[in-house]
């Protein structure tokens, strides 16, 4: 018992992990199944099919390049606006601030399905044309609230001292921004637009309002799962798992590094 309390919290930390990534584990192993019939749900037999012919099925890579495009389009805006938002909050006095930072939180704590038919009734009136540029758009309003919460936590956690050394070793302000402060809150942005990329590529009930007759991966996916889905889609998901765990695993040491010589150099 004494050996259970000591180590309960691990286990339990462990047990959710475990939670979290079995679901992923069985993506990856179905993506190298050949199944029997059109649903790939149970083992069947391996096979290399579905990663040597990737786009072997009509409209899965047009989707997917759709999903990636609006992605990224959303993410370099939303990232770019929330990060000047961010700063704004954090580092000056203005009024109306606190009402700006209530409002933040609403696109958050609104359901997606409040937010999207709202979006949809404002495109149809204001006549404009759903498809990509909508998709987008609305991927960016929801974005830019994830993207402020984290610059701004980032923001609230750097030790103001680091700067107070740049200041007091003649730096002037656009120097101290670029040596002292961007370095320091990078892995910030960097998080921030992993997150907000990972919520426009998975969302499903923002984009089926206001995407027309434009498929995204997840619109693809919702369709085909009525008649069977293909095991190139278990391979893409895949795919874009190990990328995207490769990314974070890339900033957070880049990023730790980099705050280990800021650190040093400023106690030197």
């Amino acid at each position: 018992m004494r050996w259970l309390r000591k180590n309960l919290i691990p286990i339990i930390g462990i047990l959710v992990l475990v939670y979290l990534f079995v679901p992923i584990a069985v993506v990856a192993i179905l993506s190298f199944n050949k199944p029997e019939g059109k649903f790939n749900v149970a083992w069947n037999q391996f096979s290399l099919e579905a990663w040597q012919n990737i786009c072997g099925v009509p409209g899965v890579c047009g989707s997917f390049v759709t999903s990636i495009q609006i992605g990224i389009l959303a993410t370099i805006l939303g990232t770019i606006f929330g990060t000047m938002i961010a700063f704004a909050l954090v580092r000056y006095r203005f009024r109306g601030r606190s009402t700006t930072n209530l409002l933040i939180f609403l696109p958050m704590a609104t359901p997606e399905v409040v937010l999207g038919s709202s979006l949809l009734a404002l495109f149809l009136n204001l006549a404009f044309p759903l498809g990509f540029w909508t998709v987008t758009i609305a991927h960016i309003m929801f974005i830019i609230s994830f993207v402020v919460v984290t610059v701004k936590a980032r923001l609230q956690g750097m030790d103001p001292r680091l700067e107070e050394a740049a200041r007091d070793l003649y730096a002037d302000p656009r120097a101290t921004f670029r040596y002292v402060t961007f370095p320091l809150v990078l892995p910030g942005i960097l998080g921030a637009a992993l997150l907000g990329f990972s919520l426009s590529f998975d969302d499903y009930i923002i984009s089926a309002f206001n995407a027309g007759t434009l498929v995204t991966f997840p619109i693809y996916i919702w369709g085909a799962a009525q008649r069977g889905i293909p095991v190139q889609v278990n391979a893409l998901a895949t795919l874009v798992f190990v990328i995207a765990l490769i990314t974070v695993v890339s900033a957070q040491v880049i990023g730790s590094r980099r705050r280990r010589k800021m650190e040093s150099a400023a106690a030197g």
